[in-house]
């Protein structure tokens, strides 16, 4: 007990800190090394002098260092930078046999130090020991052949003491490991410095084989131009061409080729290589081929020259566009427009007929309608440019053999074919061809297209069977009957037109019966059929009564000079109106009362232009519940709405709407009165009584019978928003017409409130 009770108060407590908050003054690392310097804590005083006066001295010294050192490299063999100074003070005291032993003892330990032998070899040569010196850097080559630094480092002390033969063995010993590249150029440059040229030539033969890099090649080349033989030279080009072969051709090998023949004035060899080079070099890689080829013909090619540059050039980057893409159509145009202007027509062909043969993989025509321009082009090239008639006609039979014609067709090539027949004066087979388009697929151009084509000859009796052809495949199309009645017209024939305009209005559908319609009457107008056209509104109006045809109807009427033309056309307008009295549309109500308005402003009088005001709206604002698509609740939205004078009496709302407005203008003319009254009393009188005052104060409103509830839902909305129109009551009243209507609206309105 008592041993634990000890031990206990052994350990001791660990103080709690309370406040863990960091201290206000922070002392930084910088701050710290700032105080070390300048208390100077780390600078140990310089050990004292000791003089050395006579040998015994000298010998207690070098015992001790000796002493020092063993005991450092005993602590640890493998630190070589004791050996290292324990080698070097032994030096400096010329103690070369005991500094050798050290160097000797170190490579025991550590013979891969590369540090160790250099300064082992360097001792060698400072104390002029050569054979020594070179018998360590034989045994460092041997045991370290792949340390550049001694192979250095022997050549130069072999060249330094004259010794050329030795040098020269240790290069063959070093070439035999196949170093780097710079080896082989320091070997080159030795055996450069003492005009060894053809054993300079003999060690490249050997570099560029050990190391086949196109730089090297050229490096090679140009040590042969530099020394004069041009021969040999163009033959090291040459050979480095063959070695490399297509496979790991390099834009720099060809440059440097043709620079050098450049040189030489041979630029039609020049030429060729560019060529040869830019025939098989990626567009990609040839950049720099490509300007240099470019600055070498504006120095001395012509100007036939440098347009083939470019256009070289340019088919090198189209063959690589498809080649990557043969369906990439637009590069295919360009490719071929380009070919069109320089090349041969046989180039042409051959690069045609490879454009043709990618046929889109998938049969729908929108994949298919860039690929036939091919063919197109193709037919018109032969025709146009090579003047081949029968390789035209191949063409075009090709490409119509290639359309699958019962999933879709194109009337282009089918219309271009007939007329190259047509061209080439043979008319039976033009129109053999036309009638085996519309046989196997037929389409509103092609038919089009075959009608204009007779009608060009003259052959007006194939033009009519045409176009019944024409109007039983598609007896909507307005247009078709339109043309072939302005067809029978010309050719004076008005009961054939009349009659194939009936046949017209009597489908049962049409695709734009209006322009029908309208050219029919326009038709009868020209024929001055007056009666047919007005039986034509007539049927017209009984079909449609759009306010465009009323219009027109009584602009009709006006037109015809006769001495009741303006009652016809004002009756047509008051028909009119009463007929869109139940329209929806408001707006084709409006226009039509406009139309009318302006007509009798131009041709009626006073008291027709007050009727015509009368009739025309009142424009006020309301307001509409939205509903989203979900059935929620929207909001409101604001818009006009146009309340016709003649409707205004259906509506019982209106009345109050209308009484709501004129209390709210005699409250403010009363205001007015009032405020001049006050002003002339405070003249006469400053002080006013409050019996005066209750005199002059606004009436209250009028008040009628009470409302009755709203009936329908129309009503009741017009109650909802009776305040907010009352609001804008006078701004939309004076924006709804003219200023001299609305005054008459007023007295007139005023004039029915008081009767009531």
């Amino acid at each position: 007990m008592a041993s634990t009770a000890a031990g206990k108060q052994r350990i001791p407590k660990v103080a709690k800190v309370k406040n863990k908050a960091p201290a206000e003054v922070q002392i930084t690392a910088e701050q710290l090394l700032r105080e070390a310097k300048e208390r100077e804590l780390e600078l140990l005083p310089p050990p004292p002098k000791q003089k050395i006066t006579d040998e015994e001295e000298l010998n207690d010294y070098k015992l001790k260092k000796r002493k020092g050192f063993e005991d450092n490299i005993r602590k640890n063999r493998t630190v070589i930078s004791n050996w290292i100074k324990y080698a070097q003070w032994e030096e400096s005291l010329k103690e070369i046999h005991r500094a050798r032993s050290i160097y000797e003892r170190a490579l025991d330990v550590d013979h891969r130090n590369i540090t160790l032998w250099l300064k082992y070899a360097e001792m060698e040569m400072k104390s002029r020991q050569v054979n020594h010196a070179r018998n360590i850097w034989d045994r460092a080559i041997t045991i370290l052949p792949r340390v550049n630094q001694f192979w250095y480092k022997y050549t130069y002390m072999e060249e330094m003491l004259g010794n050329v033969a030795g040098c020269r063995q240790a290069f063959e010993r070093w070439m035999e490991w196949e170093p780097d590249e710079q080896a082989w150029h320091s070997y080159i440059n030795f055996e450069l410095r003492y005009k060894e040229v053809d054993k300079g030539r003999t060690i490249y033969e050997r570099f560029v084989l050990v190391h086949p890099e196109v730089k090297n090649w050229i490096k090679y080349a140009r040590f042969e131009e530099k020394h004069g033989y041009i021969a040999h030279s163009r033959k090291v080009y040459e050979r480095s061409v063959e070695f490399f072969g297509e496979d790991y051709v390099d834009e720099n090998l060809f440059v440097a080729f043709a620079k050098f023949e450049e040189t030489q004035k041979e630029f039609e060899r020049v030429r060729v290589i560019y060529k040869y080079a830019l025939d098989r070099i990626p567009k990609h890689q040839a950049q720099e081929l490509f300007k240099f080829y470019t600055m070498f013909e504006k120095k001395f090619g012509d100007r036939r020259g440098i347009e083939d540059v470019i256009v070289s050039k340019r088919r090198f980057q189209y063959e690589e566009e498809v080649k990557a893409n043969p369906h990439n159509y637009d590069a295919w145009f360009d490719y071929l427009r380009l070919v069109e202007n320089d090349a041969d027509p046989d180039t042409v062909r051959e690069v045609y007929e490879r454009a043709i043969a990618n046929i889109p993989p998938i049969q729908e025509k929108r994949h298919w309608k860039r690929y036939i321009y091919l063919w197109i082009n193709y037919a018109l090239y032969e025709e146009l440019e090579v003047k081949d008639p029968e390789k035209t006609r191949q063409v075009y039979q090709a490409s119509l053999d290639l359309i699958p014609h019962k999933k879709f067709t194109f009337a282009k090539i089918w219309l271009l074919y007939a007329q190259f027949q047509i061209r080439q004066k043979n008319l039976q087979g033009a129109r053999r061809v036309m009638g085996t388009a519309i046989g196997k697929c037929p389409k509103n151009k092609l038919l089009k297209g075959y009608i204009e084509l007779e009608l060009q000859l003259r052959e007006f009796d194939r033009c009519r069977k045409l176009y019944e052809k024409y109007l039983e495949f598609s007896p909507e199309n307005c247009t078709t009957w339109i043309k072939f009645s302005e067809l029978e017209t010309i050719l004076g024939d008005g009961e054939r037109a009349r009659a194939i305009f009936e046949l017209a209005i009597g489908q049962p559908r049409l695709d734009m019966p209006e322009v029908l319609w309208k050219s029919y009457i326009d038709f009868e107008i020209e024929q001055e059929e007056f009666e047919n056209t007005r039986n034509l509104y007539k049927r017209l109006l009984q079909r449609t009564q759009h306010v465009k045809v009323w219009i027109s109807y009584a602009k009709y009427e006006l037109s015809i000079n006769g001495p009741d033309r303006l009652q016809k056309s004002r009756q047509i307008f008051e028909e009119a109106n009463k007929g869109m009295r139940s329209c929806e549309e408001k707006e084709e109500r409006l226009m039509l009362l406009e139309s009318w308005r302006d007509f009798e402003r131009e041709f009626g009088s006073e008291s027709s232009m007050d009727r015509v005001r009368e009739l025309m709206p009142d424009k006020v604002k309301k307001r509409r519940k939205l509903t989203a698509e979900d059935g929620s609740d929207a909001g409101w939205e604001e818009y006009y709405d146009y309340i016709f004078p003649e409707d205004a009496a259906n509506q019982p709302n209106l009345k109050l709407l209308a009484m709501a407005k004129m209390w709210k203008r005699q409250q403010m003319v009363d205001e007015d009165e009032d405020n001049e009254n006050g002003e002339d009393n405070d003249e006469k009188s400053p002080e006013k009584s409050p019996e005066v005052a209750e005199e002059t104060s606004p009436p209250p409103p009028p008040s009628d019978e009470p409302a009755a509830p709203p009936e329908n839902d129309s009503e009741r909305n017009a109650e909802n928003e009776t305040e907010e129109e009352t609001k804008d009551g006078d701004r939309d009243d004076s924006s709804s017409s003219d200023n001299d209507d609305g005054g008459k609206k007023e007295k007139e309105r005023k004039s029915g409130e008081d009767k009531e």
